[in-house]
């Protein structure tokens, strides 16, 4: 077992990533995903709370994914990515379709305490907070060293310059592949606490329906390439054009339906 990663006193950046996922509806996944989209395995959510570093500084940031198959490969469908760093949210729009947003992330670890939370707009609609066992090694599972591949699928499209049903470049699946090593897996026990929110409705439209799971990772990556996978039929897709902010919640005209 490789031991946990050293970070240099006062560093910021590097530290490992929360990941939890917890059991949802699998309805609820499938209401989701635009047309060409299908679930695929257990109806799980799969949060990821993170701080790496980006233009200079340290960026931190939650995921929200569920799980998508499109055009026969199974992935991640990215419903949002909530970062505290302005300059990273348009331009990733922008190029890639990456469902960004701004968001103030806090996540941290005191000892063995584990604690992340998530607030957008005045809304906090996340809060985990853990503990690792005092002998992590020992309880953490075994790495074989394979070498693992995701993907995660972002959508880019405009829609049509004035307003009305339309596009300028209409929507395309881009694909996200990433390949890397395990290097360390610390299980977690603790608490997930979805709050409400209309902004970030992940409580009401993916609500927990069982025991979560949470575990700190440090990955090696070894590739990392985006490419388009392909079209989407722009008519069935329309319904799912618009979105609150930049997320792929669904939204009208960028802000929540229920307004």
């Amino acid at each position: 077992m490789t031991d946990a990663p050293m970070i240099r006193p006062g560093e910021v950046s590097g530290r490992p990533k929360l990941v939890i996922r917890y059991p949802t509806d699998p309805n609820n996944i499938a209401a989701l995903l635009p047309t060409g989209f299908s679930p695929w395995g257990e109806p799980t959510v799969l949060l990821g709370v993170y701080c790496v570093p980006v233009h200079g500084e340290p960026e931190h940031g939650i995921s929200t994914k569920i799980p998508a198959t499109f055009d026969g490969v199974d992935g991640w469908f990215t419903l949002g990515i909530g970062i505290d760093q302005e300059s990273a949210i348009f331009i990733s729009q922008e190029t890639n379709g990456q469902p960004k947003f701004p968001c103030e992330v806090t996540y941290f670890r005191l000892g063995n305490t584990i604690e992340a939370r998530a607030t957008h707009q005045g809304y906090t609609f996340m809060a985990y907070r853990g503990n690792a066992p005092e002998a992590s090694n020992e309880n953490a599972p075994e790495l074989d060293g394979t070498e693992r591949v995701e993907h995660e699928w972002w959508i880019k499209h405009s829609r049509k310059i004035g307003g009305g049903q339309g596009y300028d470049f209409p929507p395309h699946v881009v694909d996200v592949r990433t390949a890397g090593v395990a290097t360390h897996i610390e299980p977690l026990s603790g608490e997930l606490v979805l709050g409400h929110s209309p902004w970030d409705p992940i409580a009401a439209l993916l609500p927990i329906c069982g025991e979560a799971s949470a575990e700190l990772v440090t990955m090696r990556h070894t590739a990392r390439e985006i490419t388009v996978a392909g079209p989407l039929d722009p008519d069935a897709f329309w319904p799912f054009a618009d979105t609150i902010g930049g997320s792929r919640w669904p939204g009208m005209r960028g802000a929540p339906r229920s307004r």
